[in-house]
């Protein structure tokens, strides 16, 4: 009888395959080996690259053709560049914090040219001012003075979508700052389709699906805005001149910024997370008023069905004003002041490019007088 491994057992193999564990029972395995064809791989490797290339030129054609010009993105290594400065001597500068509406329409330039300063821009759009707050008022480097941005919406419900960006600050290592860096100096001021809201996942997201029974679709926040290197930010083009794109952002504060969140869908509870928000802001003020920090709030301009629903949902009387009278600190309304109303808001919330040229140049002599006027009175 033949042993259990003797040649009557073997497996034929025909030639030129290789053998496998299971043509070699018993016997240690050797460290495997993967044919390689033979193909005409530098062929190959052109050609995916040209390929590539192509249909990376056809993207940015497709969106440049719809009216998108390269720009600055506004990450949170770009937040985090601009809130480094306050700790690398500019502890006493002038800083911008608040939402999208103290991000597009005050203009660094303009500030610059006429008031003979550039503040540090650190408003993000769709974030309450609070938690900037916070932050400022737990880093003793800033002893300055602070323009506080207030859209009811925001800062009275405590939203901030945008908050990752202080603690990506607080946590940013080396290869985030180079990787902000590579991305700002060699992608950004050269790909228009290098923006979040052009990405294909973005795209195929807001794509029109058919209805599914019972899912509720809500439409995203789209483009609105072109950023400069230092976060100077301004209404895009497009929403001032396209009716039909200017509609998608109106539709879009419709879905989102005109009922209230759940959080406060009754007045007993929307009462309790104003009171909330407002102590929050309370705390942050006393900390930063104790190192001698000059600080005004702002209600910059809202119209039409948008200013009706944040009136309507959160009047002035028991947020604007209730913040003011508790925080001890001056405030700027945009209704108390006809030079700061009348301006062109495409889609009711943000001025057009133009229009925040020449609301800067009047809200800068006003942000000014208020804090000079505490730092006098010290």
């Amino acid at each position: 009888m033949p042993s259990s491994i003797s040649s009557s057992n073997a497996v034929h193999v025909p030639t030129g395959l290789r053998l496998t564990a299971s043509d070699r029972p018993g016997v240690a395995q050797p460290v495997p080996e993967r044919d390689v064809p033979e193909r005409p791989w530098s062929g190959i490797a052109f050609g995916a690259l040209a390929l590539a290339l192509c249909l990376l030129g056809l993207w940015e054609w497709h969106w440049r053709a719809f009216g998108v010009q390269p720009g600055y993105r506004n990450s949170d290594g770009a937040w985090a560049e601009q809130r480094r400065r306050i700790n690398s001597g500019e502890g006493n500068a002038l800083v911008l914090i608040g939402s999208s509406r103290v991000l597009f329409d005050v203009q660094l330039p303009v500030w610059s040219s006429t008031q003979g300063e550039q503040p540090i821009q650190l408003a993000l759009e769709g974030t309450s001012a609070v938690p900037i707050l916070e932050d400022l008022a737990a880093d003793p480097d800033f002893r300055g003075r602070l323009l506080i941005g207030v859209t009811p919406g925001l800062f009275f419900t405590g939203f901030a979508a945008r908050q990752d960006a202080i603690a990506h600050h607080h946590k940013q290592g080396p290869s985030q700052r180079s990787g902000h860096w590579l991305s700002k100096n060699l992608l950004e001021p050269w790909l228009a389709f290098y923006d979040p809201d052009f990405a294909l996942a973005a795209v195929v997201k807001r794509w029109p699906w058919p209805a599914r029974q019972g899912v509720q679709v809500r439409g995203e926040v789209r483009k609105l805005s072109v950023q400069g290197a230092a976060r100077n930010t301004r209404m895009w083009d497009k929403v001032v001149n396209d009716p039909a794109y200017r509609e998608i952002i109106r539709n879009g504060w419709r879905q989102r910024l005109m009922r209230a969140p759940p959080t406060m869908d009754t007045p007993e509870k929307a009462a309790l997370v104003i009171k909330a928000q407002i102590q929050r802001a309370v705390l942050a003020v006393a900390r930063l008023r104790a190192r001698g920090v000059a600080m005004v709030f702002l209600r910059a301009p809202s119209i039409d069905e948008l200013h009706a629903a944040e009136e309507a949902g959160l009047p002035r009387s028991k947020t604007w004003d209730e913040l003011l009278k508790r925080s001890g600190v001056p405030g700027i309304h945009f209704a108390d002041y006809p030079a700061l109303q009348g301006f062109d808001q495409p889609e009711w919330s943000h001025l057009s490019g133009p229009a925040a040229d020449e609301f800067t140049a009047r809200l800068a002599p006003l942000v000014n007088e208020a804090l000079a006027a505490q730092k006098a009175s010290e």
